[in-house]
């Protein structure tokens, strides 16, 4: 369960899930749902898919009408994710720190709180920390089918992360 929620998390983030316009017979069936925070246990992340310390808070899960899901991962510092695609992409909104990303066979960038990044469909990348800064991102990612949000690769290696 904690891998399924993982990969739908990672590959994760809006706060909730919200109705779209319905005939009014419907309208009555559905309503917001409000996940208050604290609601949801963090999640560690997994050596399997990082490198480092990194915490995973759940934001929202993917359900059968909204194929997105949404988390906030917190990299302490010089902790980085794994290589890894997602076969409809990801967008991560940096919130606080310092962190780096690189595209497999292009220069690391530096990203900072209050950038977006958006992660291409099938485009092979990590994302992390900083050396000297923690980086906390909120990470959304859509399902291509169910539990299906990111293929994860080998670790970046020490050279990668420093641009060797």
């Amino acid at each position: 369960m904690k891998k399924a929620v993982l990969a739908g998390l990672l590959s994760v983030s809006a706060a909730a899930a919200m109705t779209v316009s319905q005939p009014a017979a419907a309208e009555n069936a559905r309503e917001q749902v409000i996940i208050r925070s604290g609601e949801q246990a963090a999640i560690k992340g997994s050596p399997t898919y990082f490198t480092g310390s990194v915490r995973i808070d759940p934001l929202y899960p993917a359900n059968n009408e909204m194929r997105s899901s949404g988390g906030s991962v917190t990299f302490e510092p010089g902790a980085r994710s794994h290589w890894h695609i997602h076969p409809v992409g990801q967008v991560l909104i940096v919130t606080s720190g310092v962190g780096r990303t690189q595209e497999w066979g292009k220069p690391i960038q530096e990203i900072r709180a209050g950038d977006v990044i958006i992660c291409p469909v099938g485009v092979k990348h990590w994302h992390g920390a900083a050396p000297g800064s923690a980086m906390t991102h909120i990470s959304i990612c859509e399902e291509k089918e169910p539990g299906k949000v990111v293929e994860w690769m080998e670790p970046v290696t020490d050279e990668q992360y420093n641009g060797k």
